[in-house]
């Protein structure tokens, strides 16, 4: 029987080591272990909708001993996700370094941070979500400094230093709960642990840990600039998969091992931060003036509806309104990956076209290229919540929990919070679109004006808008099978000793 689960993780590894061994052919080796990969994935996606939970006891050791994988509906749903969007950007990455001398730099890094994300999502144990979360963030640090720029550099080294400081934070709660327990499994852990100082305190380091890693308001300083600065495919990366890691992690943890010990109290916390990312996200993406940097800090913005949703799940007892509510969280943050990678794969053609990504000056690219700036207006349909997205299901189902519980606070939040992304993100539609410059009496613009968009072909193009389609249509309209894929997550009321 194939292992799908190991397969997940080996291959984009296998196809890291082939290209540091072999350079000169790094991209059809870097595409030659993608689509395998992705077909794991989605196998595994399938075995878990199908069969329930997968594991995979790798050598034949089981737990404590061994390295165990593990895929719940959870686990799938965010690989499936972050497969696909890595297929995306490694169909786009060849076109987009042609030329340069970061084409042969990018891919073997690039497998890297997508075997430590598999890795990541299917870890069933503490200390491997802490080693496949540090080579994550080892590689996503390499990946954005890739030109050498000076700002990139700088914004990077930054993220590697809290990244590691986030790491080590998080490895300080494994210690003291092996230290307790004695063992670093997931369910055993979940099993054995009690309410007490223990509980509380490592709850404190992992979660605080994570939220640096994940760029939750106020932790959120270094994620704008090292994303804005980093070539586009590894903004896609970075915005859609990395920190989505970190919100997956934190998610994985309530579920499986602190949500019944820790109290409501916690879940408070993490909404009011997330309240706050919410509106500070969305307001500094309104008043940013280049495309890339709007859409980092759209980011921030974006992650904090993720975290609305822990007061909510706090209430909530175990049933059909909490699988529903942990199923829009989910589908949001799905909608988000795919909306994000498309927004940032569309802003790289756009800057590449133009040589610059100032929104105020985009017209002439904008038109030059009419399938990235549909690319881009669908990627803004599904971040502001609007109709047929994933997003607008998710949000709806958000702002009813949030009625249905009392906890009004969070209405006006979701409110303003849809508002200033519609705002941001017709702003850029509307220097999109726009005839003539907007100051002075200049001839309107001529498309044919941009020629570096004569050297971005339609394959280049589509990449972006496919994963947009995807926010918009897929996940919109067909959401109802993520529910059930979800059904053999473990519930909070489940997991309490």
């Amino acid at each position: 029987m194939i292992d799908w689960l190991a397969l997940s993780v080996a291959l984009p590894l296998l196809g890291a080591v082939a290209t540091v061994a072999l350079p000169r052919f790094a991209v059809p080796l870097g595409l030659a272990a993608a689509l395998p990969t992705v077909w794991a994935a989605l196998m595994v996606m399938v075995l878990v909708a199908d069969q329930g939970v997968q594991v995979s006891a790798l050598g034949g050791w089981g737990a404590p001993l061994g390295i165990l994988l593990r895929a719940d509906g959870l686990a799938a749903a965010l690989l499936g996700m972050a497969n696909l969007v890595a297929l995306a950007v490694s169909l786009y990455a060849p076109g987009y370094f042609r030329g340069s001398v970061l084409e042969a730099r990018f891919w073997p890094l690039w497998m890297l941070l997508w075997a430590a994300l598999n890795g990541l999502f299917l870890a069933g144990d503490l200390f491997n979500l802490y080693v496949t979360l540090e080579l994550l963030g080892l590689a996503a640090a390499g990946l954005g400094a890739l030109t050498g720029q000076r700002a990139a550099v700088e914004a990077n080294l930054r993220y590697l230093l809290v990244g590691l400081l986030g790491s080590m934070t998080y490895l300080l709660g494994v210690s003291l709960i092996y230290t307790a327990l004695g063992t670093l499994d997931l369910e055993q852990a979940a099993r054995e642990l009690r309410a007490g100082p223990v509980a509380w305190v490592s709850f404190a380091l992992m979660t605080g840990g994570l939220i640096l890693k994940s760029a939750l308001f106020p932790m959120h300083f270094w994620l704008p600039p090292a994303h804005a600065n980093a070539p586009a495919p590894v903004s896609a990366a970075l915005s859609a998969l990395v920190v989505k890691a970190a919100f997956y992690l934190v998610l994985r943890l309530w579920l499986e091992l602190f949500g019944p010990v820790v109290g409501a109290s916690a879940a408070l916390l993490l909404g009011l931060l997330g309240a706050a990312a919410v509106i500070w996200g969305a307001w500094r993406a309104l008043r940013a003036e280049r495309l890339k940097l709007l859409a980092a800090y759209s980011t921030v913005a974006q992650l904090g509806y993720l975290f609305l949703f822990f007061p909510l799940l706090a209430e909530l007892p175990a049933g059909t309104a909490r699988t529903e509510l942990l199923g829009a969280a989910v589908l949001l943050a799905l909608t988000h990956g795919f909306a994000k990678a498309s927004l940032f794969l569309c802003a790289g053609l756009l800057q590449k076209a133009a040589g610059h990504d100032r929104i105020d000056e985009l017209s002439a690219a904008t038109q030059a290229l009419p399938v990235v700036t549909l690319g881009v207006a669908l990627a803004g349909v599904a971040l502001i919540g609007l109709p047929p997205s994933g997003t607008f299901t998710a949000k709806w189902m958000l702002l009813t929990a949030a009625i249905d519980l009392g906890q009004w606070p969070w209405v006006p939040v979701i409110m303003a919070g849809t508002l200033l992304a519609a705002a941001y993100v017709f702003r850029v539609l509307g220097h999109a679109f726009a005839s003539a410059p907007r100051h002075g009496d200049a001839p309107p613009i001529d498309p044919r004006g941009c020629p570096g968009a004569n050297a971005i072909g339609l394959a280049l193009q589509l990449p972006g808008l496919m994963l947009a389609l995807v926010a918009v249509l897929a996940l919109g309209m067909t959401a109802e099978p993520l529910w059930d894929l979800l059904a053999s997550t473990t519930d909070p009321s489940e997991a309490a000793p």
